[in-house]
């Protein structure tokens, strides 16, 4: 049964498995070295960095950057679920409890990105209710294009 928590300096190892081996992150050349570093400096930060754990290993994470940005805005950075684990409710479970922590922040708007190719995970959004923006050509890398996704509500 798996279960929902903050994340702890003893999760970084195994989430910065879970970026280098997605094979969404791979056009992003994420390594685990470099994923362990930003996932750490992250933690320093306070940034939102939840887990989905059954017993000792890490099923998947959320990881929210909070800012007074944009209206209040939380920022989705990543959301991943082990490869075994997806289409179970996981990634749901995960999102729901960002939004939670982000809402009891203040945040009145959650925003994301999404690479515009990745079919699965836009339409796994638009099902928990974010609105496409529009498209970011070259934003987060050059020859990648990102769709923005928005989710506000009132706080």
């Amino acid at each position: 049964m798996s279960r929902i928590i903050r994340a702890t300096p003893a999760h970084l190892g195994p989430i910065a498995t879970l970026m280098a081996t997605s094979p969404l992150l791979h056009r992003y050349r994420v390594t685990a070295r470099g994923a362990k570093a930003s996932l750490a400096e992250g933690m320093r930060e306070r940034d939102v960095v939840l887990v989905a754990v059954d017993g000792d290993a890490v099923l998947g994470f959320a990881w929210v950057i909070v800012t007074r940005a944009l209206d209040h805005a939380a920022y989705l950075r990543l959301l991943i679920v082990a490869q075994t684990h997806q289409s179970r409710g996981l990634g749901a479970a995960l999102l729901a409890r960002a939004e939670r922590e982000a809402r009891a922040t203040r945040c009145r708007h959650f925003v994301l990105l999404v690479t515009k190719t990745n079919r699965r995970a836009r339409s796994f959004y638009e099902r928990q209710g974010y609105a496409r923006v529009g498209d970011l050509a070259g934003f987060v890398r050059p020859g990648i294009a990102e769709s923005l996704y928005l989710k506000s509500w009132r706080t």
